[in-house]
């Protein structure tokens, strides 16, 4: 049997999104009620939703989680050599093999949080 563990810290997109989702649901009802050709449609929002829902990233001790709509990538803290933020802020892992993986709801702002609770040191390069 599997043990799941609790994250110490989850990071998620805001909940606008989840907002958003749930008001283009409602204004999608009456056009695809209109035709059922276009009962389809509502499986957009839906998609929205759900992917608003459950993408982030999940910090552990041990590791960073980073979860997408389907599926997820784990990341032990022992393979990033680099955390680095975009133009847009967003932050992206580099792997010690050259891959880069972005931490999906992470920015500058809470970069803090996410290393407080993995319990990462920051170290700035000379």
């Amino acid at each position: 049997m599997k043990v799941r563990r609790k994250p110490l810290l989850r990071v998620r997109k805001t909940g606008a999104l989840l907002v958003a989702a749930v008001i283009a649901f409602v204004g999608t009802v009456p056009l695809a009620g209109a035709k059922w050709e276009l009962t389809p449609v509502l499986l957009i929002p839906i998609a929205i939703f759900v992917w608003a829902w459950r993408a982030g990233t999940d910090v552990y001790p041990d590791e960073l989680r980073v979860r997408a709509l389907a599926g997820s990538t784990r990341v032990p803290w022992s393979r990033i050599t680099e955390l680095a933020p975009d133009e847009r802020g967003r932050i992206s892992a580099l792997l010690e093999n050259g891959n880069v993986i972005r931490l999906t709801g992470v920015t500058r702002g809470n970069l803090p949080r996410v290393l407080a609770a993995g319990q990462q040191e920051i170290s700035h390069p000379d």
